[in-house]
């Protein structure tokens, strides 16, 4: 009973960036959600950015057409003031804007390779960091919920993981340390929110949100069916995956994207996200209508069909160590992980 997704990626050109429904809200309701203090005033734009690991801790890095600028290197020298990991940005810490003008003199430099990793030497760690929510969808694609022979929900079905289930590109689960051995994977969509929200309306959701990132909701089905509460399956160490990039919403149209997963190179998962029951303003909405999203939290918007889960129980082959599971979505990128 859970989510999947499919569709790779055209990842997205950074030429130019260089580098149901919620009920209707007052508009002094809303321009309070806008303004919190220590916040993003506005969301940046164009950008494409992701989290590198240092031997110091995590830092900013941004994909440019040269590779990924590493924010933290290219700032000591070149102060331009931006901030250096993903959760100062979302904590309106430092100035986006002078990204794109740190770029262009890391470029311009003759140190240029002190500051431009190649994109496949670089270490990425989980997109964002520090998530105080880290929220999930069940069932949200009509296709999926029909191949596990469930109705499609009349409302968004809600639970949850947590911040030790983050994990990132290239990274590992470790399935053989785990009580459970039905391990099924979930590509899914994750939209990041910028602004605080609450009680926001469907046309104004979308104003809400950072960006969009590649995931997988990587669940143990034995797990989630232990009780009527799914939390077990779904929150175990490193169950969810994140990047490698941060694509601002800007730059994609999360209810029309293809989606697919593959394990060990075969295509399980192919679908768009044009399938989900509930778009992503209508979650967006729905969610604030309940508690209060903050900047940097995250949503796992669902799976699409395909996953193990939903084939008949003779024919159910689970996940185990040593498989490789890669996501992609169309304009997001590729995430893969192992498992040991």
């Amino acid at each position: 009973m859970d989510q999947n997704r499919r569709a790779f990626l055209k990842t997205t050109s950074l030429a130019a960036a260089a580098v149901t429904a919620a009920a209707p809200v007052a508009s002094e309701a809303v321009a309070e959600t806008r303004s919190a203090p220590g916040e993003l005033k506005e969301l940046p734009k164009g950008l494409v950015l992701a989290t590198l690991r240092r031997a110091d801790g995590y830092g900013l890095g941004m994909r440019t057409d040269r590779g990924v600028l590493d924010v933290v290197a290219a700032e000591q020298d070149f102060r331009e003031g931006v901030p250096t990991t993903i959760d100062a940005l979302f904590k309106g810490q430092g100035d986006p804007n002078g990204l794109r003008r740190l770029a262009n003199k890391a470029r311009a430099s003759a140190s240029a390779d002190r500051y431009l990793v190649g994109i496949e030497q670089a270490a990425f760690g989980p997109c964002v960091t520090n998530p105080e929510k880290i929220l999930c969808i069940g069932l949200n694609y009509r296709r999926h919920a029909a191949e596990t022979n469930n109705p499609v929900p009349k409302q968004p079905i809600l639970f949850n993981k947590y911040n030790t289930a983050l994990n990132c590109h290239g990274g590992t689960i470790g399935v053989s340390e785990e009580d459970a051995r039905n391990f099924d994977y979930e590509a899914e969509l994750v939209l990041v929110i910028g602004r605080r929200a609450r009680n926001v309306s469907e046309a104004d959701a979308l104003n809400y949100v950072f960006g969009y990132a590649t995931g997988n909701d990587f669940t143990a089905r034995d797990l989630q069916s232990r009780s009527t509460q799914w939390m077990l399956g779904k929150s175990l160490d490193g169950s969810a995956p994140l990047g490698p990039w941060l694509v601002t919403a800007d730059l994609v149209d999360g209810d029309n994207l293809n989606i697919e997963c593959r394990v060990n190179g075969e295509v399980r998962q192919s679908s768009n996200t044009s399938d989900m029951v509930f778009n992503c303003k209508q979650l967006v909405s729905y969610i604030s209508r309940y508690f209060t999203l903050k900047p940097g939290d995250i949503v796992f918007t669902g799976t699409p069909e395909g996953v193990i889960a939903g084939h008949p129980k003779d024919k159910q082959v689970w996940l185990k160590a040593g498989d490789k599971i890669v996501t992609s979505i169309e304009k997001l990128g590729e995430l893969s992980f192992t498992l040991t």
